[in-house]
Order: structure tokens, then sequence, then C-alpha cells
């Protein structure tokens, strides 16, 4: 008999809305998991047991008044679903440790406004997931909880800096989560665990009511097993508020994200590149295999593909370099814990100290200059297919071994050399767990959309999708 872990994002949310699921015998359910193996991967910070109970008893509260009332369609639309939140995030009363030592016991004070919409839509919101100290590597291992780990091989690395939220969904603690992404952190994480992630459209998510939005790297969007459930996700995460430096064109009326993972996508122009756009960094064999698969795949779904040329100059991630080590100074750590931090940590922010203001305006010069030179190479396609990273899943420690930062640094980069390149554009990019090497472990592929065409990968993603299934592909840990 199937457990309520086995059910999508949306077969809960209906049977809840149904009343064939209480929310509170969901809740519990994932509660009972997340003690029972959340240590074990790595994938919370903290739990809200007693929040998260009295969440899930509100929300049937109002899914029996609203049926009492017979106005079951004013039941808000994730009524009863557990959503869990990543730690570089505020949701009001929980702890905000953002991953670093300094911060262990810090405790938001207020929401991010997609959390309150998360608390509108009736969301249960289980805890913290795990993410590494200011989200600021592309795995997930820090001092305030034990190291996140794929639910494929325990000995190896959920990704980052979302990689609590992936080894929980991929372990069926959670139906569906919040990530965030400045480089890869959604997608990353999402190509090692198994999971359909979104980086959604610059400006899609708003950042308020206190993150800045600085030059747009950032975006907040969804992980989830079924490209259904991350679509359901999105369309309550994707909001925007008075102040926000940058909005996503809108859907059209009455459409939304989900409503697109029902539709045809049509015969799309796919661009296709494999060549890393970073100096030293290399496919692995599995990877390339994975993305000439796709190739194939798409073809045979009737898309016209086109391989190119990486239409981004390997400079661009120079620049990149610092205007992320910038990032890790906004931070604020006193002198006297500065020590607590990570050799990676300091290492960045001694780095972002050496250079100017000038220079650093600079950099973010260069970088919207290789956007317009990249964007404009690539207006004629609909999508662009990549690997989504070089490299299967590499081992717990994989990228801090030697104990050299600058090391660390280009390990990650030849890790991640696909995906931070649409952080800079700004555009829409999802990971798709199509396959799966020799050794059982998932190999992602990215596609890439126009800027605001969430839809159309949407559709895309949902077609390839029902090409070659992937949910039934669960990890050893799932039935345990």
């Amino acid at each position: 008999m199937p457990q309520i872990h086995d059910l999508t994002a949306v077969e809960q949310v209906d049977q809840i809305r149904r009343r064939e699921l209480s929310p509170v015998e969901v809740t519990d359910h994932y509660l009972a998991r997340i003690e029972r193996h959340g240590e074990r991967i790595g994938a919370f910070v903290s739990v809200a047991q007693e929040t998260a109970r009295e969440q899930a008893r509100n929300a049937e509260r109002r899914i029996r008044a609203d049926a009492d009332a017979g106005a079951p369609s004013a039941t808000p639309p994730l009524s009863g679903l557990c959503v869990p939140v990543k730690d570089l995030d505020m949701v009001a009363g929980e702890r905000w440790t953002w991953g670093a030592e300094p911060y262990r016991d810090q405790v938001a004070r207020i929401d991010e406004e997609y959390v309150a919409e998360l608390r509108a839509a009736g969301a249960v919101i289980p805890g913290k997931t795990n993410t590494p100290e200011f989200g600021l590597t592309c795995y997930t291992e820090n001092a305030v909880a034990p190291p996140a780990r794929t639910p494929w091989d325990l000995a190896l690395s959920a990704g980052g800096s979302s990689g609590g939220a992936a080894a929980a969904v991929a372990a069926g603690l959670a139906p569906v989560a919040q990530g965030s992404d400045g480089g890869g952190s959604i997608r990353i994480p999402a190509s090692v665990c198994g999971l359909y992630g979104i980086k959604p459209t610059r400006g899609r998510v708003t950042a308020a009511p206190v993150r800045p939005d600085l030059i747009g790297l950032a975006a907040t969007g969804p992980l989830a097993r079924t490209v259904a459930d991350a679509a359901m996700l999105l369309d309550v995460l994707a909001v925007n508020r008075p102040g926000d430096y940058y909005t996503a064109p809108p859907l059209d009326p009455d459409s939304t994200f989900l409503e697109h993972a029902t539709r045809d996508p049509g015969r799309l122009r796919i661009a296709a590149f494999s060549a890393p756009p970073v100096r030293g960094a290399e496919a692995h064999p599995d990877v390339l295999a994975a993305y000439r698969s796709t190739l194939a795949l798409l073809g045979d779904l009737g898309h016209e593909v086109e391989e190119i040329e990486a239409p981004f100059d390997p400079a661009m991630l120079d620049r990149f370099e610092l205007v992320w080590a910038a990032m890790a100074t906004r931070y604020p750590v006193a002198p006297a814990d500065e020590p607590r931090l990570r050799p990676i940590t300091r290492w960045l922010r001694e780095r972002a100290g050496r250079h100017s203001i000038a220079e650093y305006l600079d950099a973010t010069s260069a970088l919207q200059q290789a956007v317009r030179a990249a964007l404009a190479a690539l207006q004629r396609f609909d999508a662009v297919l990549t690997p989504t990273v070089a490299l299967p899943p590499v081992p717990v420690g994989h990228f801090d071994a030697d104990g050299d930062p600058e090391a660390e640094f280009r390990r990650m980069a030849e890790f991640t050399p696909y995906t931070t390149v649409f952080n800079i554009t700004g555009q829409p990019a999802v990971s798709l767990p199509l396959h799966v090497n020799e050794a059982g472990l998932p190999i992602g592929v990215q596609l890439a959309g126009r800027m605001g065409g969430e839809p159309t990968l949407i559709a895309l993603s949902a077609q390839l999708e029902a090409a070659r299934p992937w949910a039934d592909r669960k990890p050893p840990i799932w039935d345990e």
C-alpha cells in the first residue's frame, strides 16, 4: 500500500482538499521521517515540530469550515502541504543561521515575502533546510549541521547551496522544497539528487523585505520530484513587491505555471552545447552521455536542435569571481568571529577586500556587456540544452580536501561550469533528472529559456518527463 510520501505534491493537495487525507496526518508522517532520517542525510538545520503541527491543525480547520460552508474552492491552494524553507531565508520565530557558526542561535523576527505567500496558501513549514555558510559553495557542509548527502549514496554530497532541500525531497522527507540559486544552487543539488529544479527568471520572485537584489544573480525557486509539483509551488512563490529592482514578465491572464505543465510545447528551436565555458573544466563521459541522449530525445520529439559554440567568453566567469567574493561580505561578522568562519568564506571576504569599489563596478559592467552579447546570440532559440554539472555526484569532503581555499574555489568552478552563466544572464533554467549512470547515480541535464520563458520550459520539461518518466526512480532510503 502506498505511503503518504509516495504521493506527488499535486496528489497530496488534491486528497487533502477532498478530505481523503488530513493535514495533521500528512505533517506527522513527514515529521516522523525527518526524525528518522534527517540527521543521517543532513537535510535540516532545525525542525519546527510544534509550529508545523499547529499550522496543520489550522489548515484542517479551514478545510472543514470551507466544506461545511459549501465553498471548497475557497480553500488555499497548498493547504496542508509540507514545504520546508532553506536556512538562508527568514521564517518568523525560527532559527536563521545562514549555515554559519557565528549565527547558530539567530532567530528571524519576520518572514520573507514569499514565506508570507506560502503561509497564505496554507502550506505547513516543517523546518529550515541545510545550506553552506552564507550559501557560498556548491556543496553543503558547515559547522551547524551534518553534511547534506545525496540519498542515492550517503558517501556523496547532495550539492549546494540548496543541498538540504534537495536531500529532503529526494529522501521523502518533504514533498517539495523551496530553494535559492545564485550560481546554480537549485540546479546543482537537483542534478546530484535526481530531482527537477527551477531557477526562475530574474525578478520572478521578490527578494523583499530585506535582501538586496544586488545585480540579480540569486533567485528563489522550487525543488520537486515532478514537473507539475515544481510548477504548482512556483505559482505560489512567484510574487513581486513595490521596490523590487527586477520584475519578470507576467503570465497571461488566467494562466498558471501548473497549467503549462499540461500543455504541448509545440515544435521548438533548441540550441545545445556541451563544451564547458570555464577554463580547465572537462565534462565527464557520463555527463556527455546524458547530454547526447537528451539531444536525441529532443529530436525524436520533433524539436529542431542545433549544436552551437557556447556564447559565453570564459573571461565572463573571471569577472563573476570578484562579484561572488563581494557577496561574501554582505553578511556582518564581528572581527572576533571571523576565525569561526570556514576557510573558503574567509578567503572570499579577504579577496573582496583587496579590490576597490571601482573594480567591483567595472566587473559588473563587464558582466552586463557579456550578457548583451550572449542574449543576442541566443535570441533565435526557444531553449538551450547543456549538462547541469560537469561530473557525477562527488564524495562529501571532495572540494575542501586539501585545505586550500583557492584550489577549492577552482574545483567548484570546474564542477559547475554550466549553471552560473544563466544566473549572470538572468534567464530561467531547469535541471531535469533524465538519466542515471551505470553506478545508479543521477545525472541531470539543464535547459535554459528566454527571459520570462518559464511556461515554455515547464511545458517542454513535462513533455520530456512523459517521454522518459523519472518519478518512480527512488533511492534505497525511500522505503526505510
